[in-house]
């Protein structure tokens, strides 16, 4: 065997467990390490390259998914809702799903094809869900509409991807990286102003003018922001004024709005939940049911003022009065899903 002919060993990592996203090697082969993925989840940990859902048995419990039916998943990231609504189904009816993330939609459509779920059961369409009137018209009217408006963790966890600021990676934060521009570039477009409005609007950012001058300074010293490291560096050095007793806190929660703040922006994603709002009752069956999950208050009032409006004018026959949040019990099991606010409507 020639030195080319070889297997390439995998990579070895520092010390007892691995650190990074490519080393954790077996928590991104579920079907293989079982064991391994309920070790990450007993720590409270999201395995790399999976993503928990969230409030499955509130979804399942709200829809009460009969077989024959027609239904919606409007995000369907890893898979997990959508799975576990396709068993309700009991192989009788359908479920469309969409995802712009040509990434992770045909590694999830491998896994439930794996698991039985062919075209058939599942038909999946790389658009955004904004688009769900053209859905529709190929499907008809829908029995039930899930919208997790989350970030899968698998997008999170990828430095490649440049969701986090944890990790070092390009600075990029598309939900479909083959289209639009990258954050980096994103932020070269936009003046001063621009991006303290954005950062107001999209995340309330408290320090959204000191950081958006400091922006603008760093490329007036042509000065390049490409990586999520550099992101996160200007931000703790705009912020070394506050407290040593409070600046660690200080500058995590700031630094998570600031890249919630360019995610919404890169993908324009209030854009698309409103378009996606006002086509919703319109593709609704009779007595049909839609349940939206979200994280952060932008989007969440925008989800309660649609259902209200709907509601008074009687095209809802029901909405829910109050946010529903997940358990105690799943929040410690899954931290992600603290922040998650869950709304519901039922067409008339």
């Amino acid at each position: 065997m020639t030195e080319n002919q070889k297997p390439k060993r995998r990579a070895r990592y520092k010390g007892t467990h691995p650190k990074t996203f490519k080393e954790k090697y077996k928590e991104h082969n579920p079907e293989k390490y079982s064991d391994e993925i309920e070790k990450a989840i007993q720590r409270g940990n999201t395995p790399a390259g999976m993503h928990i859902s969230i409030a499955v048995n509130e979804i399942l419990e709200f829809f009460q998914i009969k077989p024959g039916q027609i239904g919606f998943d409007a995000t369907l990231g890893y898979g997990g809702h959508t799975l576990e609504m396709l068993k309700c189904l009991e192989h009788q009816g359908c479920i469309f799903a969409t995802d712009v993330d040509p990434i992770e939609s045909q590694k999830t459509k491998a896994r439930l094809e794996s698991l039985g779920y062919g075209e058939d059961m599942l038909k999946i369409r790389n658009m955004n869900f904004s688009e769900i009137d053209k859905i529709s018209k190929e499907a008809g009217k829908f029995d039930f509409i899930l919208a997790d408006l989350g970030v899968s963790s698998m997008q999170i966890d990828n430095p490649d991807r440049g969701f986090t600021y944890k990790r070092e990676g390009p600075l990029d934060l598309r939900l479909n990286p083959e289209k639009g521009v990258s954050a980096a570039e994103r932020l070269k477009e936009m003046n001063q102003y621009e991006i303290e409005g954005m950062l107001l609007e999209n995340s309330d950012e408290p320090h959204a003018e000191i950081i958006s001058k400091a922006i603008i300074k760093r490329f007036e010293e042509s000065e390049k922001i490409e990586t999520t490291s550099q992101l996160r560096d200007l931000i703790e050095d705009t912020l070394s004024f506050i407290p040593s007793k409070n600046r660690d806190q200080e500058i995590k929660k700031t630094c998570q709005r600031v890249f919630q703040a360019l995610r919404i922006d890169v993908n324009q994603e209030f854009e698309v939940l409103y378009d996606f709002l006002e086509k919703l009752p319109y593709v609704l069956a009779p007595n049909g049911k839609v349940l939206i999950m979200s994280f952060h208050s932008g989007e969440d009032r925008l989800v309660k003022k649609s259902f209200k409006n709907y509601y008074r004018e009687g095209i809802y026959s029901e909405i829910s009065t109050d946010v529903i949040r997940p358990s105690a019990e799943e929040c410690n099991r899954n931290p992600r899903a603290r922040s998650t606010k869950i709304r519901f409507a039922i067409r008339a």
